[in-house]
């Protein structure tokens, strides 16, 4: 057996069970091409980013989660393999720009990497989330990103985000709602915009008929182009 790095997925919320379903999707679109994936959790801060400050806080323990991770024993990986890539998976990206910098690595947030698939082919794309309070930071992300011109804005769901991770069914019917409203305001595709929201992400892509744009698997894609893997 060949050798096989690993990529890091690291979760800014401290929510472990987020950890493990985030990384299980990760490794659906990495491990084909040869990468394992293990995944991070922030030490502190929220179990939750629901809002700025939240986002803010999470920086620090993103940071520190990766370069601990780093430092420590044991790093050679599966089968004489090493690191090759990062993921934060939060939407809004919070600490990805300081490790960009810090690493001789690519990394890549699933904020970011969402808006590149959305946006393939100068396409329209709107976002759907259950965080009322982050709708301006999601704003500014895809203005840092340069596709402001193509963004048709952020549509909600009508209940509160810790109220819609307590019910599953809810969540689903509440953002295929919000889903609908950003196909009318023209988007032609639409970002689940919430790490923890990549399990309903999943199931509005197999269910609806709008084109869903999935946080997670669209940041694997971006982290294998980086790494200069050919991805159909």
């Amino acid at each position: 057996m060949g050798t096989r790095n690993t990529v890091l997925l690291v979760n800014p919320n401290s929510n472990s069970k987020t950890t493990a379903m985030m990384a299980e999707l990760a490794a659906a679109q990495l491990e084909p091409h040869g990468f394992d994936v293990v995944g991070l959790t922030a030490a502190a801060g929220p179990a939750m980013i629901i809002d700025p400050g939240a986002l803010a806080e999470s920086q620090p323990h993103v940071r520190s989660a990766v370069l601990d991770y780093l430092s420590g024993p044991d790093l050679s990986g599966r089968d004489g393999g090493s690191v090759a890539g990062v993921i934060v998976a939060a939407i809004g990206d919070p600490g990805r720009a300081e490790l960009h910098e810090a690493l001789e690595l690519p990394v890549v947030g699933i904020g970011q990497g969402s808006i590149h698939a959305a946006a393939r082919g100068n396409r329209k794309f709107g976002m759907a989330t259950s965080t009322p309070l982050l709708a301006e930071s999601l704003e500014k992300l895809v203005a840092a990103h340069g596709k402001s011109e193509l963004f048709t804005g952020v549509r909600l769901t009508d209940s509160e985000p810790l109220v819609l991770a307590a019910d599953p069914e809810r969540q689903y019917l509440e953002l295929a709602a919000a889903v609908e409203q950003s196909t009318l305001d023209g988007a032609e595709a639409v970002i689940i915009a919430g790490g923890p929201l990549s399990a309903t992400a999943l199931r509005l892509a197999q269910t609806t008929t709008a084109e869903i744009v999935q946080p997670v698997p669209s940041a694997c894609r971006l982290l294998l182009e980086r790494l200069g893997v050919a991805v159909p």
